[in-house]
């Protein structure tokens, strides 16, 4: 974008920040963790809620010590036995609950990563375009300041300047090479932001941003705010591990109630030794473990899961109240840089480019000095800069809102696809 045209309004991303985003979504490492994480706890649900495995006994009953043969004894046989344990009715619907609830909090932060990492993207690669930007504008600054010393010698030449104003212009011709050099140590560094964000290889080429542009939008405190209690993924999983621990809490509750272990055996007899044939036997047993122990076990088991509800609760009101506070102070920035971004373009810019053409017809009339000049010409560098940098921040603070809101990206799973 050239300094002096109007910022281009769009209320659209420009396709290339399109384009790196979903790639991003493709191959970001720490996209990748989060959506394994998100299988691996959807897979903890069913067995949460399943049964133990039952188990199976074979052996001898009622053999006696004096004499091994079956026959000698009538109650002697052979047994097999299946037994299984059955919980208390309810406590497997909560175990599952809590698997359930673990898993979409972990959905959940599967989506805030996405965010995040959206939003690393869009910081670097808007403050890449502010260094290219700031870096055009130097290097356009010092071809008009080498032009202005120029003009300085040929003044000093005839008679109509002296010498120390050549010798200033090529002072702020040292100082904005230096400023070239400046950013030039910054460029590697940001741009090793961006690759890192897109999951890229450090060896394949940098994107080049497209040009600043403001992409203006209504930014309400209440609006946002709503929208950020809606569907905000890090608030939405603090409020699953809410739910999670008050499933905990009515599981910690029902330890009070027994579970059952009911066993079921086959014994098999031998004939006696006089040939009398004896009958099969079939044994059913029902077991119950006796939760007598309240006090030790029991009680600080409910009053610990008690004890993870509320933190989990105070935990979520901090970080609404969190959201509620970066909120104001993101969009108070971007309003801010949004006023300055116009004032430049409108008044400010406008102004001191006039001066700037003003001081240099006088000053080749010899009506004004050359400092004026040359002041007024840096002003217009320092506006510039202003400008660029101001727009650049209202980028940024929107990438911030998008990020306290959560607001879904591109390509992303909605909120519904992680239940």
């Amino acid at each position: 974008m050239s300094p002096g045209a109007p910022a281009t309004l769009n209320a659209n991303k420009s396709a290339l920040l399109t384009s790196l985003i979903a790639e991003a979504l493709e191959n970001n490492p720490e996209i990748q963790a989060a959506l394994k994480a998100r299988e691996a706890a959807s897979q903890r649900i069913a067995p949460a809620a399943a049964l133990d495995d039952p188990v199976l006994e074979a052996g001898v009953i009622n053999a006696p010590l004096a004499s091994s043969p079956f026959n000698r004894e009538d109650m002697t046989m052979k047994m097999i036995g299946l037994s299984q344990r059955l919980p208390f009715p309810g406590k497997r619907d909560l175990r599952g609950a809590v698997a359930a609830k673990d898993a979409e909090g972990v959905g959940y932060g599967y989506q805030e990563t996405l965010n995040r990492v959206v939003r690393e993207i869009k910081i670097a690669y808007f403050h890449l375009g502010l260094t290219l930007e700031r870096t055009r504008i130097v290097e356009k600054n010092k071809l008009i300041l080498e032009d202005l010393r120029h003009i300085a010698e040929r003044h000093y030449g005839v008679g109509l300047g002296s010498q120390a104003d050549a010798l200033k212009a090529q002072t702020q011709v040292s100082r904005i090479v230096d400023e070239l050099l400046s950013l030039a140590r910054e460029r590697p560094t940001t741009e090793a932001d961006l690759i890192r964000a897109l999951g890229r290889n450090a060896n394949v080429a940098v994107p080049v941003p497209e040009p600043l542009q403001l992409e203006e939008e209504s930014l309400s405190l209440e609006s946002l705010r709503a929208t950020a209690l809606a569907q905000r993924p890090q608030l939405l999983a603090l409020q699953s591990i809410v739910s999670r621990e008050e499933k905990a809490l009515d599981l910690a509750r029902k330890n009070y109630y027994p579970d059952f272990d009911v066993r079921l055996a086959y014994g098999q007899r031998d004939k006696l030794l006089d040939g009398t044939r004896q009958p099969d036997m079939v044994t059913l047993t029902v077991a119950v473990n006796l939760p007598v122990w309240r006090e030790s076990k029991l009680e600080p088991r409910v009053a610990e899961a008690l004890a993870k509800r509320d933190q989990a609760q105070s935990l979520y009101e901090a970080q609404r109240n969190e959201v509620t506070a970066s909120l104001r102070q993101q969009i108070a920035l971007a309003e801010q840089n949004l006023k300055s971004a116009r004032l430049y373009q409108t008044a400010i810019l406008p102004q001191a480019r006039l001066t700037v053409e003003s001081a240099l017809a006088a000053y080749r009339v010899n009506r004004v000095d050359f400092l004026t000049l040359l002041d007024s010409q840096m002003t217009v560098f320092n506006y510039e800069i202003g400008l660029a940098t101001a727009i650049a921040g209202y980028n940024k603070a929107l990438a911030e809102i998008d990020l306290l809101i959560g607001k879904p990206s591109t390509g992303a799973p909605n909120t519904a696809e992680l239940q």
